[in-house]
């Protein structure tokens, strides 16, 4: 008569992915902040200088009296803050397959982990540089602590969630197809500044302004502004609606990707 099997040790599915999860996270924690000696430097110093820049060329052009309910400067680095955000969820999942292949040979390591695990490092990082960004703010006397903070913590996580979803696409496409990774790469500046980052949009002619009410990006940077600044006038047509639709619709076609394509992913 068989013996019955010793499943004391055995672990959950469960358990086995937080496992895989934790020591990725570990991986690509120690990469992100200890490998590179200049690395803590360039996520401060890129959104640092880029604002310095563009507060320069917009306060040439009296740029900052566009804006209804909002100080020029704290409204552009919210903008440029939420923007990286997404920017990054898209750029870390690019190469995070193709960085991971050879952790494949383990079963229990899928090509979507690296790619949830570096959306989730950089969403961590990006939250601390922000912090880092507010208290410098309040201390120089530039009022950027939010108006409503649950209200900003939350389309922060939003906007995350949709770096995410868009993260977990071209992660799928930019692997199989690796023309795409070369697109992303150069429509990063444009949409930078079709996404209202840098200029408010409700300057701009209607006919304009409808075509680009269908990127997503500026309707959360707008709810998120709205979190931070009490009476600031959102871009005509912002929809959380809108915005939440994109980001599942792109959540769950980065995922069926993912389970679709899994066994090309691996053999990449």
């Amino acid at each position: 008569m068989p013996k019955p099997e010793n499943t004391a040790g055995a672990r959950t599915p469960w358990q086995v992915t937080r496992s895989v999860w934790y020591a990725m996270f570990m991986r690509e924690a120690i990469s992100r902040t200890m490998a590179d000696r200049m690395g803590w430097f360039w996520m401060i110093f890129e959104p640092l200088a880029f604002t310095l820049i563009m507060v320069a060329i917009r306060g040439f052009i009296r740029g900052d009296r566009l804006i209804v309910g909002a100080e020029f400067i704290p409204w552009m680095i919210v903008g440029l803050m939420g923007f990286f955000m997404i920017r990054e969820g898209m750029m870390r999942g690019l190469g995070a397959v193709d960085a991971n292949s050879a952790l494949f040979a383990y079963r229990q390591v899928q090509p979507v982990d690296p790619v949830l695990v570096r959306n989730f490092l950089e969403g961590m990082l990006r939250t601390f540089v922000f912090m880092l960004f507010i208290i410098g703010a309040e201390m120089l006397g530039v009022g950027l602590f939010p108006d409503n903070g649950l209200k900003g913590i939350f389309w922060w996580v939003s906007l995350w969630s949709l770096g995410l979803g868009l993260g977990l696409v071209i992660s799928v496409a930019g692997t199989l197809v690796p023309e795409v990774g070369k697109i992303v790469r150069m429509i990063n500046m444009p949409l930078l500044i079709l996404s209202g980052v840098i200029f408010p949009l409700n300057q701009l002619p209607h006919w304009l302004l409808e075509y680009l009410m269908y990127n997503p990006i500026v309707h959360g940077l707008e709810l998120l502004r709205s979190g931070f600044f009490e009476g600031y006038k959102v871009v005509h047509g912002t929809s959380a609606t809108y915005f939440w639709l994109c980001t599942l619709i792109t959540l769950a076609l980065g995922l069926l990707m993912h389970v679709r394509f899994k066994e090309r992913l691996k053999a990449k």
